[in-house]
């Protein structure tokens, strides 16, 4: 029998190197990504693996199926590398999918791991988790009576959604509370309106983007077109919020960018050790644009928004697509970046699918602004930095660097101490104070059924001031 059992661990290292293969990863041939030369197969750590699965058959505890057994070191494998990496089963796979759309069931939580436990990275706006007080940093330990620890981050995602309108038990660890804090929310048809926008008075409009999905810049672009239609005269100042904005789809945030860039302009480029990670995205309907005969909605906005003065409000939940937009605009000196420093995620997920309908997604490139700014790990660095939130949320709130196992920042450029040095200069210009920040009760910082924006809102109330008291660069 054990006979048997060994040759069948063999015949999965088989398997494996089939299975590298199917994937291009060279499993004759391994390939280093400075000197690209030929390395030999690790034939050492394929005996090892071929000996636990051999001993996982004969003496767990329990039968296990072959096929559980490859998945786990399939999935092993991917979150062993970073914390954004990851195995998309048919079910993954299909809700990323229907994600991405912008309608989902669930809580309308944005969560990572984080030593075996999920970690609230934001809840999003008008869910069940915002609704009842989920915390950016929050950590989920249990889900109804199930603990957490030990779970894939799939698996924890599974048991949050749901059908709507059952419930759900949070056990929730939150730091500065002595004891856990349980929340029982309702699973709702999560539909995320992801471009919210108002003038918030003659001359000066506002737009919120709350997460980048496919159709985030045809509703930009109509909210725009409205609001410019609406102002009687000149708009004077405009605001985009991406405070919270946990990211989404590449071409919508080189789509938003283009709004408010000159057409053809550099919005963010790529660099990874495979050429076809290699990406330069420009303000052209080429890459911003998803499928055939689609209209430029981007050509048909009225001039002037690409020089009336704006701001862009971010904070620590401004991630990935939020920060390549920020990013772009403060290069090219566009915008008034104004916040907190952002999330810092600045790394290239593709999803590169397995077959039968499931999916690895890999994180192949990191992202670089314009100027050849790294994102990852770092951030973009506000030109108006505010005091942050008087509140635990903000306290707790977690960025990239934080999270265990996460892609370290790339290489210094030589001459990004030349960059940040000339943006130092131009954020010296601005000689802008901002006001105290109001110790004000978060409850209140919600904005009121029907409402876009709360009358407590201090970055909001900081961003009109600026606007009003100096207007921001215009030149690009």
């Amino acid at each position: 029998m054990r006979n048997k059992l060994s040759q069948f661990g063999l015949i999965v290292a088989g398997v494996v190197i089939g299975i590298a293969i199917s994937l291009n990863f060279s499993a004759v041939a391994q390939r280093d990504g400075a000197t690209r030369a030929v390395l030999p197969l690790p034939i050492e750590e394929l005996r090892a693996f071929t000996e636990v699965f051999d001993r996982v058959k004969r003496d767990y505890v329990e039968p296990v199926e072959d096929k559980k057994l490859i998945t786990e070191a399939i999935n092993g494998m991917l979150t062993g590398l970073d914390p954004h990496s990851a195995y998309l089963d048919q079910e993954a796979f299909k809700e990323m999918q229907v994600g991405t759309q912008g309608q989902f069931g669930g809580l309308g939580i944005e969560v990572g791991m984080e030593d075996g436990f999920v970690k609230v990275i934001a809840p999003i706006d008008d869910t069940p988790a915002s609704r009842a007080g989920v915390m950016a940093g929050d950590l989920i330990v249990k889900l109804d009576d199930a603990s957490v620890k030990g779970m894939t981050l799939n698996d924890a995602v599974k048991q949050m959604r749901g059908k709507p309108d059952t419930p759900i038990r949070l056990t929730i660890v939150r730091k500065g509370e002595p004891n856990p804090i349980e929340l029982t929310l309702t699973r709702a048809v999560i539909k995320i309106q992801s471009v919210k926008s108002t003038l918030l008075e003659p001359g000066y409009a506002y737009f919120r983007v709350t997460q980048f999905q496919d159709g985030t810049g045809e509703l930009l672009a109509r909210a725009i077109e409205t609001h410019f239609k609406a102002n009687a005269g000149p708009m004077k100042g405009v605001i985009l919020d991406l405070r919270n904005d946990p990211g989404g789809l590449l071409n919508s945030a080189v789509a938003v960018s283009a709004m408010f860039l000159n057409p053809g302009q550099l919005v963010v480029y790529t660099d990874g050790r495979a050429e076809d990670s290699k990406m330069r995205l420009n303000a052209s309907p080429e890459h911003y644009l998803r499928g055939r005969n689609r209209e430029d909605f981007v050509r048909k906005l009225p001039p002037e928004i690409r020089k009336v003065p704006m701001v862009v409000l971010v904070n620590g939940g401004s991630a990935s697509a939020s920060e390549i937009v920020a990013g772009a605009l403060q290069d090219h000196n566009r915008a008034v970046i104004m916040g907190q420093q952002t999330f810092g995620k600045g790394s290239v997920q593709t999803i590169l699918p397995l077959g039968s309908n499931t999916a690895i997604k890999l994180t192949t490139a990191r992202y670089f602004t314009p100027q050849g700014r790294s994102i990852q790990a770092k951030g973009i660095t506000p030109d108006i930095p505010l005091e942050g939130p008087v509140d635990k949320a903000a306290a707790l709130r977690l960025r990239e660097a934080d999270l265990s196992k996460h892609l370290s920042e790339a290489k210094p450029d030589p001459k990004e101490a030349d960059k940040e040095k000339a943006l130092a200069e131009m954020r010296a210009k601005f000689n802008f104070t901002p006001a105290a920040r109001p110790i004000i009760d978060p409850k209140e910082l919600r904005p009121n059924p029907g409402e876009v924006v709360s009358k407590n809102d201090y970055e909001l109330h900081q961003a009109v001031a600026f606007l009003k008291s100096r207007g921001a660069p215009t030149s690009n």
